[in-house]
């Protein structure tokens, strides 16, 4: 399926309010809500749009601690990989995990409620032998700002 414009700004106005009505985002973006409601359900079945969620202010939960953590794999073969991303697939704190060039393979995201609990996952990490080499921990003091949607319409301005 080939994006047009009208497509990437459904998405646009999705992401930022995955809440809107059919009618509130057909005329956000210019149609009737048929051919709007027609499309959303055809982004949807393609695989573009992959699900709705809520965000939510951890702050007024409780007390929570998000490191970034840089991880080195000991051997760099295939299933070493897979083998890594398998099992921190599995780390519900893990929220993030992206393979990376440079001098280390992995930066993850983890959100605990403590040091401590951050520090007692990565031992167990270790333990299970999953194969990570080294890692390094990088403890978010603030978080300036945090955006829960991409980009779009600077991505693909022509489409």
């Amino acid at each position: 399926m080939k994006l047009d414009r009208i497509d990437i700004r459904i998405l646009h106005e999705l992401q930022k309010n995955g809440r809107l009505t059919n009618v509130e985002l057909a005329d956000l973006v210019h149609l009737s809500p048929s051919p709007c409601l027609m499309r959303v359900k055809k982004l949807q079945q393609v695989g573009y749009i992959t699900g709705y969620s809520a965000h939510i202010d951890l702050a007024k939960l409780g007390p929570t601690v998000t490191v970034f953590t840089e991880v080195t794999l000991s051997n760099h073969r295939q299933n070493d990989f897979s083998r890594f991303q398998q099992a921190i697939e599995k780390v519900e704190e893990a929220i993030e995990c992206h393979l990376i060039s440079g001098g280390y393979d992995y930066l993850l995201k983890f959100v605990t409620a403590s040091i401590s609990d951050y520090q007692e996952l990565m031992e167990r990490l270790l333990e299970a032998e999953i194969g990570i080499d080294k890692y390094f921990s990088f403890i978010v003091m603030k978080s300036a700002f945090v955006k829960h949607h991409l980009p779009l319409r600077t991505l693909f301005p022509e489409s």
